[in-house]
């Protein structure tokens, strides 16, 4: 069995893979300050729910965006599992042809993305990812990573809005109707998810324009399932474990270049 993580800055989420099919997985809230015993003790949890034993995992695969984080989790890989773990864009490498000015800018989880998206959709493709900022990643119609766009994430934004308002409340983010609110609750909700899918789908809209040929649009992560509900013709496909998925083949390719 393969574990693999991907660590974000909202979320770190595990996932536990018998070949190509996602037995089970959990998130655990990215705390910069988590010791590698707490991580331990969460993922032990998580074995025994799921009637795993640390035996079975053969290998551990990590994409991470959050290099203060890792020295615990790697710690804790080789303490709970008995394995040191393979780091996306360290000690294995994730291929994809990246066209970025400087490749070392763009994040380990961009990278994997377009690597599992095309996998599985073929290109050109636009991959927008719902997490702490919203990406938008652009492959080509042959894979290659063209680069992208970033927008802050709608919770960010949210939050700012509260922080600077006197009167303003906290509202649930839900799918809404009308852009006409009747009351206070309503009105935010309403500039917050008209607002944020405007955004979303101009920007989507901005990178087909440049791009010429028709690209799918993939949506993932945490806020793609309400948005796809708010603007149903805005994603070709929601992919929930995308991440998680890449992760998986790019260990997959690394194990076959090694038997060959």
């Amino acid at each position: 069995m393969l574990l693999a993580i991907d660590i974000g800055n909202t979320n770190i989420e595990f996932g536990v893979y018998d070949g190509e099919q996602i037995l089970a997985r959990f998130r655990l809230g990215t705390n910069r300050d988590i010791t590698s015993d707490e991580i331990g003790l969460f993922l032990t949890q998580f074995f025994s729910i799921n009637a795993i034993s640390r035996e079975q995992i053969e290998d551990i695969i990590i994409s991470t965006v959050v290099p203060q984080v890792m020295y615990s989790v790697q710690n804790a890989m080789k303490k709970y599992v008995g394995r040191a773990p393979l780091v996306v864009g360290e000690n294995i490498r994730c291929p994809i042809e990246n066209r970025y000015d400087n490749p070392r800018e763009v994040g380990a989880d961009r990278l994997v993305n377009g690597v599992s998206a095309f996998a599985r959709y073929g290109g050109p493709l636009i991959i927008v990812d719902f997490g702490t900022a919203t990406t938008f990643d652009v492959l080509s119609k042959t894979g290659a990573y063209l680069g992208g766009a970033i927008y802050p994430g709608i919770k960010i934004s949210m939050g700012a809005l509260f922080e600077k308002t006197a009167k303003l409340p906290r509202v649930e983010l839900v799918r809404v109707d009308s852009a006409i609110g009747r009351n206070t609750v309503g009105s935010v909700q309403a500039g917050a998810m008209f607002g944020y899918v405007g955004a979303v789908s101009g920007i989507v809209a901005q990178i087909q324009r440049e791009l010429g040929d028709p690209a799918r649009v993939i949506g993932t992560g945490g806020l793609a399932q309400l948005v796809g509900q708010q603007q149903p013709d805005l994603f070709y496909s929601i992919d929930r474990t995308l991440t998680l998925d890449g992760l998986r083949m790019i260990y997959d390719e690394y194990r076959s270049r090694e038997k060959a």
